[in-house]
């Protein structure tokens, strides 16, 4: 989504029960993606108490923050020099390590943002890549009214996140980066999980904390109200998640492009092209993104297998996915049994 239709798609009732929208910081550094990795940037919810002392703690705005936590204590001058990855933080051990530790309880909680993620299913062929995301209504391919204020697109995922703000030694901006939480995988997606049992013991696979509803993401993102012993408790698996398989496309960042997003039939070996039906999706996309540049991210490592919640998915939410490719006769998103 373009910054407008992401802070429209983010509208909220604040503590008076008034309906606003978060209002962005630095909106003109944010760019859409079909296809990010750590390092690369993406928009996040958090608190205006972070950024204004005196303001509510339950006022929402959007930022475009850095994937990849850098701590506010570290002392060198270039945060690529971490020996760690803080891309994903284990929710068993978030308040444990001093990564994460000093921002989660100081209330740095933030909500990211996306359509969808993907996650890789080890194959005899290779890696099988799948597009998670919630379930979607059939309002979200409604046309908008004049005057509608209300969002009737794509329902945006809403992980759990920790921030943190790092001031460079030698002086300079300051640098916003955030880090997803996440949870063992559900019984669901262990399928896409599934890796192979050496020595007696199987790797349960993660999955990212996602919070559903907007009851949940007010309890997270309001520090102020809401301690953090409180709000850890919001962090667990979720099962209302659905999921359909897409092309080894996506498997490289270089590439861009809403052939990342479509469904494809297992099986069916063939090159992924530019088609009538992506082309729809993409004016649609287009139009919504009301002409943000495409985020030239070439040169971003690609992130790999680390969280992923896929659910009983609803048939009429890949349905609406297969209306914006404009194409018909794609295989509905399927639910995986055990």
């Amino acid at each position: 989504l373009g910054a407008d239709n992401l802070r429209r798609a983010c509208a909220y009732r604040d503590r008076r029960g008034r309906r606003r929208q978060p209002e962005w910081i630095r909106a003109e550094r944010y760019r859409p993606s079909y296809n990010k990795g750590p390092q690369s940037s993406g928009p996040v919810l958090l608190s205006r108490r972070h950024l204004q002392q005196d303001a509510d703690s339950s006022e929402r705005v959007l930022m475009d923050m850095r994937w990849g936590l850098v701590p506010s204590w570290f002392k060198k001058d270039d945060p690529s020099k971490m020996q760690f990855n803080t891309s994903n933080c284990r929710s068993d051990t978030m308040l444990k390590k001093s990564s994460y530790k000093g921002a989660l309880l100081k209330g740095k909680r933030c909500v990211v943002l996306a359509d969808g993620f993907y996650e890789w299913q080890q194959c005899s062929g290779g890696k099988q890549p799948y597009f998670i995301y919630f379930p979607q209504s059939k309002d979200a391919m409604a046309e908008r009214k004049e005057g509608d204020e209300e969002w009737r697109g794509w329902r945006l995922l809403t992980m759990a996140g920790i921030f943190d703000c790092w001031e460079p030694p030698s002086g300079g901006e300051t640098l916003y980066t955030y880090t997803i939480i996440t949870v063992d995988a559900s019984k669901d997606v262990s399928f896409i999980h599934h890796r192979q049992v050496r020595a007696g013991k199987g790797a349960a696979g993660r999955m990212p904390a996602i919070l559903d509803g907007d009851e949940a993401i007010r309890k997270w993102l309001d520090f102020a109200e809401v301690p953090t012993q409180e709000a850890v408790k919001l962090i667990q698996p979720t099962e209302n998640i659905v999921f359909h398989p897409v092309s080894t496309f996506v498997n490289s960042v270089r590439n861009n492009a809403p052939e990342c997003l479509a469904p494809i039939e297992l099986g069916a070996k063939k090159e992924v092209k530019a088609t009538p039906s992506s082309k729809v999706m993409l004016g649609w996309l287009k139009n919504s993104q009301e002409g943000s540049p495409q985020k030239k991210e070439n040169d971003l490592p690609r992130w790999t297998s680390q969280f992923i919640h896929s659910p009983s998915p609803k048939k009429s939410s890949a349905d609406i996915l297969q209306q914006w490719l404009g194409k018909e006769g794609e295989p509905a998103a399927k639910k995986h049994k055990a």
